[in-house]
Protein backbone atom coordinates (compact mmCIF):
# COMPACT_ATOMS: atom_id res chain seq x y z
CA UNK A 1 0.00 0.00 0.00
CA UNK A 2 1.49 3.90 -1.06
CA UNK A 3 1.78 6.07 1.54
CA UNK A 4 0.15 9.07 0.31
CA UNK A 5 0.25 11.99 3.16
CA UNK A 6 -1.83 15.01 3.67
CA UNK A 7 0.46 18.22 2.20
CA UNK A 8 0.48 20.53 5.49
CA UNK A 9 1.09 24.43 4.21
CA UNK A 10 3.56 25.74 6.91
CA UNK A 11 2.93 29.31 5.56
CA UNK A 12 -0.58 29.39 6.91
CA UNK A 13 -0.07 27.37 9.89
CA UNK A 14 1.93 30.12 11.03
CA UNK A 15 -0.88 32.75 11.07
CA UNK A 16 -3.55 30.47 12.78
CA UNK A 17 -3.87 31.61 16.92
CA UNK A 18 -2.68 29.06 19.52
CA UNK A 19 -3.93 28.55 22.76
CA UNK A 20 -1.18 25.99 23.34
CA UNK A 21 1.58 28.38 22.43
CA UNK A 22 4.03 29.47 25.16
CA UNK A 23 4.25 33.18 23.37
CA UNK A 24 0.91 34.09 22.74
CA UNK A 25 -0.70 36.06 20.59
CA UNK A 26 -3.11 39.33 21.58
CA UNK A 27 -5.59 38.71 19.16
CA UNK A 28 -7.86 36.69 21.51
CA UNK A 29 -9.87 33.42 20.69
CA UNK A 30 -11.74 33.60 17.57
CA UNK A 31 -14.47 31.35 18.34
CA UNK A 32 -15.60 33.07 21.01
CA UNK A 33 -16.24 36.68 18.79
CA UNK A 34 -19.38 34.74 17.63
CA UNK A 35 -19.88 38.60 16.15
CA UNK A 36 -17.29 38.45 13.71
CA UNK A 37 -17.38 34.76 12.48
CA UNK A 38 -17.73 34.53 8.67
CA UNK A 39 -18.66 31.99 6.13
CA UNK A 40 -21.34 30.02 8.49
CA UNK A 41 -22.90 27.30 6.97
CA UNK A 42 -25.19 25.87 9.80
CA UNK A 43 -26.14 27.55 13.17
CA UNK A 44 -28.01 25.71 16.37
CA UNK A 45 -27.57 27.88 19.71
CA UNK A 46 -24.36 27.94 20.56
CA UNK A 47 -23.24 25.17 17.63
CA UNK A 48 -21.92 26.70 14.81
CA UNK A 49 -20.80 25.41 12.06
CA UNK A 50 -18.63 27.19 9.39
CA UNK A 51 -16.02 27.11 6.96
CA UNK A 52 -12.30 26.98 8.73
CA UNK A 53 -10.47 30.25 7.82
CA UNK A 54 -7.06 28.82 7.65
CA UNK A 55 -7.01 26.06 5.09
CA UNK A 56 -3.68 24.17 6.12
CA UNK A 57 -4.40 20.88 4.32
CA UNK A 58 -3.96 20.82 -0.25
CA UNK A 59 -6.83 19.24 -1.89
CA UNK A 60 -9.28 19.39 1.10
CA UNK A 61 -12.41 21.54 2.31
CA UNK A 62 -11.90 22.05 5.89
CA UNK A 63 -14.84 23.60 8.06
CA UNK A 64 -14.98 23.66 12.02
CA UNK A 65 -17.72 22.96 14.22
CA UNK A 66 -17.70 25.21 17.72
CA UNK A 67 -19.54 23.53 19.86
CA UNK A 68 -20.84 26.16 22.57
CA UNK A 69 -20.02 30.01 23.04
CA UNK A 70 -18.68 29.48 25.87
CA UNK A 71 -14.95 29.05 26.17
CA UNK A 72 -14.35 26.73 28.80
CA UNK A 73 -16.09 23.76 28.02
CA UNK A 74 -16.24 20.03 27.14
CA UNK A 75 -18.67 16.96 26.09
CA UNK A 76 -17.38 16.17 29.92
CA UNK A 77 -18.73 18.84 31.14
CA UNK A 78 -22.26 19.66 29.33
CA UNK A 79 -25.38 18.76 30.67
CA UNK A 80 -26.98 15.73 29.32
CA UNK A 81 -29.35 17.25 27.11
CA UNK A 82 -26.65 19.87 25.81
CA UNK A 83 -24.85 16.92 24.94
CA UNK A 84 -27.17 14.90 23.22
CA UNK A 85 -28.30 17.72 20.85
CA UNK A 86 -24.39 18.10 20.30
CA UNK A 87 -24.56 15.01 18.82
CA UNK A 88 -27.37 15.26 16.56
CA UNK A 89 -26.21 18.60 15.45
CA UNK A 90 -22.79 17.51 14.73
CA UNK A 91 -23.64 14.17 13.27
CA UNK A 92 -26.43 16.34 10.67
CA UNK A 93 -23.38 18.39 10.00
CA UNK A 94 -21.04 15.24 9.17
CA UNK A 95 -23.91 13.61 7.18
CA UNK A 96 -24.95 16.75 4.72
CA UNK A 97 -21.02 16.70 3.62
CA UNK A 98 -20.41 12.91 3.38
CA UNK A 99 -23.62 12.59 1.54
CA UNK A 100 -22.97 15.51 -0.85
CA UNK A 101 -20.79 13.13 -2.97
CA UNK A 102 -18.20 16.35 -3.89
CA UNK A 103 -14.93 14.26 -2.10
CA UNK A 104 -13.35 10.84 -1.65
CA UNK A 105 -13.89 10.83 2.20
CA UNK A 106 -15.11 12.95 4.82
CA UNK A 107 -13.38 12.73 8.05
CA UNK A 108 -14.62 13.71 11.84
CA UNK A 109 -12.98 14.12 14.76
CA UNK A 110 -12.11 16.10 18.12
CA UNK A 111 -9.16 17.31 19.64
CA UNK A 112 -9.40 17.85 23.49
CA UNK A 113 -6.47 18.89 25.44
CA UNK A 114 -3.01 20.14 24.83
CA UNK A 115 -1.57 17.24 23.77
CA UNK A 116 -4.57 16.23 21.24
CA UNK A 117 -2.82 18.05 18.45
CA UNK A 118 -5.45 20.63 18.20
CA UNK A 119 -4.63 23.91 18.44
CA UNK A 120 -8.07 26.30 20.24
CA UNK A 121 -8.73 25.33 23.60
CA UNK A 122 -12.33 26.36 22.57
CA UNK A 123 -13.82 23.24 22.41
CA UNK A 124 -14.81 22.34 19.04
CA UNK A 125 -14.59 19.70 15.97
CA UNK A 126 -13.78 19.62 12.50
CA UNK A 127 -15.49 17.79 9.45
CA UNK A 128 -12.31 17.95 6.40
CA UNK A 129 -13.64 16.81 3.43
CA UNK A 130 -11.03 15.15 1.07
CA UNK A 131 -11.03 15.43 -2.46
CA UNK A 132 -8.20 13.07 -3.61
CA UNK A 133 -7.86 10.70 -0.62
CA UNK A 134 -9.58 7.56 0.85
CA UNK A 135 -9.02 9.17 4.59
CA UNK A 136 -10.46 5.18 5.99
CA UNK A 137 -7.64 3.44 3.93
CA UNK A 138 -5.52 1.84 7.02
CA UNK A 139 -8.88 1.43 8.91
CA UNK A 140 -10.22 -2.03 9.39
CA UNK A 141 -13.70 -3.54 10.54
CA UNK A 142 -11.66 -5.32 13.29
CA UNK A 143 -10.94 -1.60 14.76
CA UNK A 144 -14.60 -1.34 16.05
CA UNK A 145 -14.62 -4.32 17.96
CA UNK A 146 -13.61 -5.90 21.43
CA UNK A 147 -14.53 -6.96 24.86
CA UNK A 148 -18.42 -5.98 24.84
CA UNK A 149 -19.80 -3.86 27.60
CA UNK A 150 -23.13 -3.27 26.40
CA UNK A 151 -25.24 -4.28 23.23
CA UNK A 152 -28.54 -3.01 23.05
CA UNK A 153 -30.71 -1.39 20.66
CA UNK A 154 -28.32 -0.36 18.30
CA UNK A 155 -25.59 0.76 20.61
CA UNK A 156 -22.98 -1.33 21.13
CA UNK A 157 -20.08 -0.24 23.40
CA UNK A 158 -16.39 -2.16 23.55
CA UNK A 159 -13.07 -1.96 24.84
CA UNK A 160 -11.20 -2.29 21.39
CA UNK A 161 -8.97 -5.70 20.90
CA UNK A 162 -7.38 -4.35 17.39
CA UNK A 163 -6.80 -0.60 18.33
CA UNK A 164 -5.79 1.74 15.66
CA UNK A 165 -2.98 3.01 18.37
CA UNK A 166 -3.10 1.65 21.26
CA UNK A 167 -3.00 0.32 23.86
CA UNK A 168 -6.93 1.46 25.45
CA UNK A 169 -9.52 2.55 22.90
CA UNK A 170 -12.92 2.95 23.79
CA UNK A 171 -15.81 1.90 20.36
CA UNK A 172 -18.91 3.01 20.72
CA UNK A 173 -20.76 1.72 17.60
CA UNK A 174 -24.34 3.53 16.73
CA UNK A 175 -26.19 0.76 14.09
CA UNK A 176 -29.96 2.53 14.53
CA UNK A 177 -30.16 6.72 14.37
CA UNK A 178 -33.04 6.41 16.60
CA UNK A 179 -30.74 4.86 19.75
CA UNK A 180 -28.54 8.47 19.01
CA UNK A 181 -29.38 9.52 23.11
CA UNK A 182 -28.12 6.23 24.21
CA UNK A 183 -24.74 6.55 21.96
CA UNK A 184 -24.50 10.25 23.12
CA UNK A 185 -24.48 8.99 26.95
CA UNK A 186 -22.10 6.48 26.47
CA UNK A 187 -19.73 8.63 24.88
CA UNK A 188 -19.66 11.33 27.04
CA UNK A 189 -19.36 8.98 29.90
CA UNK A 190 -16.33 7.58 28.18
CA UNK A 191 -14.68 10.66 27.44
CA UNK A 192 -14.90 10.86 31.49
CA UNK A 193 -13.66 7.80 32.53
CA UNK A 194 -10.67 7.91 30.23
CA UNK A 195 -9.81 11.55 31.76
CA UNK A 196 -10.98 10.72 35.36
CA UNK A 197 -10.48 7.16 36.10
CA UNK A 198 -7.97 5.53 33.35
CA UNK A 199 -5.60 8.60 33.17
CA UNK A 200 -6.17 8.40 37.42
CA UNK A 201 -6.26 12.43 36.43
CA UNK A 202 -2.81 12.54 35.10
CA UNK A 203 -3.72 12.58 31.57
CA UNK A 204 -5.88 15.78 30.15
CA UNK A 205 -6.39 15.28 26.54
CA UNK A 206 -7.79 12.78 24.16
CA UNK A 207 -9.45 12.49 20.74
CA UNK A 208 -12.47 11.29 19.50
CA UNK A 209 -12.95 10.09 16.09
CA UNK A 210 -16.01 9.11 13.91
CA UNK A 211 -16.41 6.78 11.09
CA UNK A 212 -19.27 5.75 9.26
CA UNK A 213 -19.48 2.31 9.51
CA UNK A 214 -18.20 -0.24 7.19
CA UNK A 215 -21.48 -2.41 6.84
CA UNK A 216 -24.25 0.47 8.03
CA UNK A 217 -24.33 3.21 11.00
CA UNK A 218 -21.18 5.36 12.76
CA UNK A 219 -18.58 4.65 14.81
CA UNK A 220 -16.94 6.49 17.44
CA UNK A 221 -13.45 5.98 19.07
CA UNK A 222 -11.75 7.72 22.15
CA UNK A 223 -8.29 7.52 22.26
CA UNK A 224 -6.11 8.97 25.71
CA UNK A 225 -3.60 11.31 24.20
CA UNK A 226 -0.27 10.28 25.96
CA UNK A 227 3.42 10.06 24.29
CA UNK A 228 2.94 7.41 21.17
CA UNK A 229 4.67 4.19 21.00
CA UNK A 230 7.45 4.27 19.04
CA UNK A 231 6.29 1.23 16.69
CA UNK A 232 3.52 3.35 15.72
CA UNK A 233 5.61 5.91 14.95
CA UNK A 234 8.07 4.09 13.05
CA UNK A 235 6.30 1.34 12.12
CA UNK A 236 2.72 1.85 11.98
CA UNK A 237 2.49 -0.78 14.41
CA UNK A 238 -0.39 -0.62 16.97
CA UNK A 239 0.04 -2.36 20.61
CA UNK A 240 -2.74 -3.52 23.04
CA UNK A 241 -3.12 -4.58 26.71
CA UNK A 242 -3.11 -7.93 27.55
CA UNK A 243 -6.83 -9.28 27.48
CA UNK A 244 -6.93 -9.78 31.24
CA UNK A 245 -6.35 -5.56 31.38
CA UNK A 246 -9.12 -5.66 28.94
CA UNK A 247 -11.40 -7.17 30.37
CA UNK A 248 -11.28 -4.82 33.57
CA UNK A 249 -11.38 -2.15 32.09
CA UNK A 250 -14.85 -3.22 30.77
CA UNK A 251 -15.72 -3.93 33.77
CA UNK A 252 -14.66 -1.03 35.15
CA UNK A 253 -16.17 1.59 32.81
CA UNK A 254 -19.44 -0.52 32.87
CA UNK A 255 -19.86 0.20 36.30
CA UNK A 256 -18.55 4.10 35.66
CA UNK A 257 -21.73 4.42 33.43
CA UNK A 258 -24.33 2.69 35.88
CA UNK A 259 -22.87 4.36 38.46
CA UNK A 260 -24.85 7.20 37.06
CA UNK A 261 -21.25 9.17 36.45
CA UNK A 262 -22.76 10.66 32.99
CA UNK A 263 -25.06 12.68 35.45
CA UNK A 264 -22.59 13.54 37.85
CA UNK A 265 -23.13 17.84 38.34
CA UNK A 266 -19.61 19.01 39.58
CA UNK A 267 -17.45 16.81 37.40
CA UNK A 268 -14.62 19.47 36.37
CA UNK A 269 -11.37 18.72 34.46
Amino acid sequence: MENDPLVFDVNIAKEKPNSYRKVKNNSGCPFCDVAGLTHILKKQGGMIWLDNKYHTLHDTVQTVLIESNKHQGDITTYSLAYNRSLMRFSLACFKQMNDSHKYRSVLWYKNYGENSGGSLAHPHMQIVGLEKMDGYKYIQPNNFEGISLFNKDGVEVNVSTHPIQGYIELDFNLLDENSIDEWSDWIQSGAKYMLKVLSKGRNNSYNLFFYPRFDRGVSAKLILRYTASPYFVGYKLSQVDNKEKLVTEAENFKRFFESGSVLEKGFKI
